[in-house]
């Protein structure tokens, strides 16, 4: 059968439904209704509400052989956690999965066999909706499908990230990373510090590009979520099978912080930060910071029930601490080495903290430096060194290094790309990364929970810009992260231009092919290779 455009591809697509009877498929209409498990309900209601809105039907609950679609949850039909069976023939389509995530993910295929229309908010008349005769097997090659979206840099508003998730679950992605704090900005709500939002969330101005000398548009930018806001991200992700992982940095990458509490910093007070890069100003070590943040992070679990709480620990500058006599008096009275030491011993209060509230710790791979604290789970994202050397100590890794996973990076070599950063990565590189490492091949592979791309927003200064940047890249990322075929670009290719056309009716400003439109250049605007 010629391939269906279908991304991620599937395990196993073959031709002919389960009794292998004629060609056609079925035909969706006014009179089809939807049947399924318990277990299945939450993909019910999605499915009906999003093919409803886009195809004008009403596809009503039905029960047994007045159903033509079944959603069933089957532990025992051999598909494993995330996996499911998708059969059409013209009697009817049945999507059986493994679990309630593999039904979802078996309605999210079921969907892209239709047209593109499928994924409009409003029917645009009549139409035939007709799934093609097929039988699909499929399973996730990973448990950890990620994203990391930073929205400390530039906020995203709540109704743009509700948005993002709809399209992390379109690729059957499952884990939104969500960057919440950082020098430019502080985006969650904490009552205990009211401060940490009143004045840690607006910054006076924000620096244009990356060019030098620094130029800044002289326009105050912030915002931030509410409690209830993140209890509506969590639960709408959740409903989509999506793991939402708070992070809030420390030691470094705190200067909003400690613009909102400047007993928390090192120096004098500072202004929330108003450009880019890495910022001197760091916590200090006191035993009332640690009481601090235990407290901000007894908030965080709170409100984000999933086992992973990433504190940051990246780019971590060591100056204000060799120059603190409070940093020195801590190296000693702890019998630390050195600054590195130091800022190990930091990430191990937390470590403990969270692994006696059930909870794992997550970092990027600078935690490694100075010793790794003992339940921690890396991020690797400065190559694949980091992530080599904690699989080997026995620690869990997430693969995303700068290289295939940098999704700030330019796309193309033209002068015509928005403020071009970082060195080169085209939907080809993205497309062919491995995220096993050749050295953990032999021993460690089992480490490896899965992959994550990484959303960083300093030059993304709204939810159109972040379209551009994410995609199409995050359509084939999500391709390396589920699959298990061995893949070629020149076949992934056909089936990407399918997919953009559901894209298209979604309204993602992706990048085209063949490089940008004017309007999504930034002329004028240095960046930086």
């Amino acid at each position: 059968m010629p391939a269906l455009p279908l991304v991620p591809l599937p395990a196993e697509t073959l031709p002919g439904g389960a009794a292998g009877r004629g060609a056609d498929g079925l035909e969706l209409d006014a009179a089809t209704r939807i049947d399924a498990d318990p277990e299945a309900a939450g993909t019910e209601r999605w499915l009906r509400a999003e093919l409803g809105a886009a195809t004008g039907l009403p596809l009503p609950p039905g029960r047994g052989e007045d159903a033509r679609l079944r959603l069933t949850v089957d532990p025992g039909a051999g598909l494993g956690p995330e996996g499911y069976r998708l059969i059409v023939d013209d009697e009817g389509a049945v999507v059986v999965g493994h679990d309630p995530a593999g039904v979802f993910y078996g309605a999210q295929t079921l969907r892209q066999l239709l047209p593109a229309a499928a994924y409009r908010r409003s029917a645009l008349g009549n139409r035939v909706w007709r799934l093609p005769d097929v039988r699909i097997t499929d399973r996730p090659r990973f448990g950890w499908r990620g994203c990391m979206l930073d929205v400390a840099r530039h906020f995203m508003p709540k109704h743009g990230v509700l948005r993002f998730i709809d399209l992390m679950a379109l690729h059957k992605l499952n884990v939104l990373h969500l960057h919440l704090t950082d020098d430019q900005g502080w985006r969650l709500e904490i009552r205990r510090y009211p401060r940490l939002t009143e004045t840690g969330a607006w910054r006076r101005e924000s620096q244009v590009g990356a060019g030098g000398p620094k130029t800044f548009d002289g326009r105050p930018h912030g915002g931030f979520y509410t409690q209830d806001d993140i209890r509506e991200i969590v639960a709408y992700a959740a409903e989509r099978h999506i793991t939402v992982v708070p992070e809030v940095d420390v030691p470094g990458h705190s200067q909003a912080a400690i613009a909102a509490y400047p007993e928390l910093g090192e120096g004098g007070p500072v202004e929330v930060g108003r450009e880019w890069g890495i910022i001197e100003t760091v916590l200090n070590t006191s035993d009332a910071t640690i009481e601090f943040y235990r407290n901000v992070f007894d908030e965080v679990m709170e409100l984000f029930p999933g086992p992973y709480i990433c504190v940051g620990g990246d780019e971590c500058p060591k100056g204000q601490w060799r120059a603190s006599a409070s940093a020195q008096a801590r190296i000693a009275e702890e019998g630390l080495q050195d600054e590195e030491g130091l800022q190990s011993w930091f990430i191990r209060q937390f470590d403990a903290y969270f692994a006696a509230k059930g909870r794992r710790l997550l970092g990027w791979d600078e935690i490694l430096e100075g010793g790794l604290a003992e339940g921690a789970t890396v991020l690797s994202w400065r190559g694949t060194k980091g992530g080599i050397a904690a699989a080997h100590a026995g620690h869990d890794v997430i693969m995303c290094p700068t290289a295939t996973s940098y999704l700030d990076y330019r796309q193309s070599e033209s002068q015509e790309e928005p403020i071009p950063v970082g060195t080169l990565l085209r939907l080809s590189d993205v497309y062919s990364a491995e995220p096993v490492p050749p050295e953990l091949e032999a021993e460690g592979a089992d480490r490896v929970l899965g992959a994550q791309v990484n959303i960083w927003t300093e030059h993304m200064d709204s939810p159109r810009t972040v379209d551009y940047m994410a995609f199409p890249r995050l359509s084939a990322f999500a391709e390396v992260a589920w699959s298990s075929h061995a893949r070629s670009f020149d076949e992934f290719l056909p089936r990407l231009k399918g997919h953009l056309e559901r894209l298209d009716a979604i309204g993602v400003e992706y990048r085209p092919l063949d490089g940008p439109h004017p309007w999504q250049q930034r002329p004028g605007v240095e960046g930086r290779a």
